[in-house]
């Protein structure tokens, strides 16, 4: 555990602005890692609660949750209602002075405020505007609601997680497709940033939940094209590529590893551990086709074996021969992993109106020479109202107040 320093080198996306007006997690992902790299990125939210990421998951004493001050980080919080003809003013006079805008509304929403792409692009030409939405921007789906749990249904991950014939289940965490998307997003960001450079002209980046679950499926596409194939659930020690690929329980009560063995010459090393070389023998084993026509008895092979040992001797062997194995994590485990303490991967925040050091992940990705960090925590809501009202807009203490008094801030 450590905190990260916050050296004097300008980081890469210093002088970048960012208004992310979304909600939740897969814009505001976007936001989060420019904000880690030097952009500054402004919160809009809506005075009467903010964003609904404050409430999701374990509260503190600030009331707002851990999710939101790991989430929200390095962010400043504006609130504005853009239902009011002044907050709509407020909200086309920061865009006017921004790079970025991450947005997360349904489709037609922005255009019903006259906030829609056609009205930005035209008061600052060289705004990139993001938008996520459940189904992307066009097509039958567009109108329809979108949540990460719903896309990983949609794009095809789901239906390929849990045991054969049995119930589908969550693949992980129900949040995975907001990460990719908000990846994704950022990706686009940076990319429309590069085009920007050289035209000077902005453009919009079209983000669906579902399609970022989609890209993440391998062969299913090329493979159901070309002969029909629907990959169904398999469970947790089946692939189609590597045998054996999957996990397995060790002697430990609810203690499994994770192998790996994707090619012969791992495959050798792995039979090396269990102390059967014999099982790597060309006539046997030793070869992928070989054992994938006889994953199951394979298979079965390695789980006796795996049940036998307790789990850090297995690992120990394992790691002994060179073969890929790995625990399977809780996030007990990773708190006393050495690897995730080596490359500073939990990071320690004060939080000094909540009365407590509050850890996080650490930021990605690594840069050598410029290396992201994080400055504060998720802010209180509206916490940076005035001074960026003040300070960027130009606005006077009176004519804030009275914006107060009419509940447009």
């Amino acid at each position: 555990m450590t905190s990260i320093p916050k050296p004097d080198t300008p980081l890469p996306l210093a002088g970048i602005r960012v208004i992310d007006a979304a909600t939740v997690i897969a814009a505001p992902y976007s936001a989060c890692i420019l904000g880690e790299f030097g952009a500054d990125v402004i919160k809009v939210e809506n005075p009467i609660g903010g964003d609904p990421m404050r409430y999701f998951g374990t509260p503190t004493a600030r009331k707002d949750t851990l999710a939101w001050l790991s989430e929200a980080r390095n962010k400043k919080s504006v609130t504005v209602d853009l239902h009011l003809p002044e907050g709509i003013a407020l909200f086309k006079a920061l865009i006017e002075k921004s790079d970025v805008l991450c947005e997360n509304f349904r489709p037609g929403t922005l255009e019903k405020w006259g906030l829609g792409w056609d009205v930005l692009h035209a008061i600052n030409p060289r705004l990139i505007m993001l938008r996520v939405t459940g189904y992307g921007q066009t097509g039958p789906y567009k109108d329809r609601p979108g949540f990460a749990r719903v896309a990983h249904a949609v794009g095809g991950i789901a239906g390929l997680s849990g045991m054969p014939r049995g119930a589908p289940v969550t693949p992980g965490s129900t949040t995975i497709g907001d990460y990719l998307t908000g990846l994704y997003g950022c990706i686009g960001i940076l990319m429309a940033l590069r085009h920007r450079d050289r035209t000077g002209q902005g453009q919009y980046i079209d983000a669906a939940l579902y399609e970022s679950v989609f890209r993440c499926t391998d062969e299913l596409v090329p493979a159901y094209a070309m002969f029909g194939k629907v990959r169904e659930r398999r469970g947790p020690s089946h692939n189609d590529f590597a045998c054996p690929h999957g996990h397995f329980p060790t002697r430990d009560d609810g203690k499994w590893v994770a192998i790996s063995c994707v090619t012969d010459k791992l495959f050798e090393r792995l039979a090396a551990a269990m102390g059967r070389p014999e099982l790597a023998a060309p006539h046997v084993y030793g070869e992928q086709k070989t054992r994938m026509k006889s994953r199951h008895d394979v298979n079965e092979i390695v789980r006796d074996w795996c049940g036998s040992l307790h789990r850090d001797e297995l690992l120990a062997r394992c790691f002994a021969t060179g073969a890929p194995a790995g625990p399977l994590n809780n996030i007990a485990d990773i708190f006393g992993d050495r690897q995730f303490h080596a490359r500073r991967n939990l990071v320690a925040m004060d939080a000094p109106d909540i009365g407590e050091t509050i850890m996080v992940p650490s930021v990605l990705p690594r840069l050598s020479k410029t290396p992201g960090r994080i400055e504060h925590l998720g802010p209180r809501l509206g916490e940076h109202t005035d001074s960026v009202l003040t300070e960027l807009l130009g606005l006077q203490q009176d004519e804030i107040d009275e914006l107060r008094k009419k509940r447009v801030i």
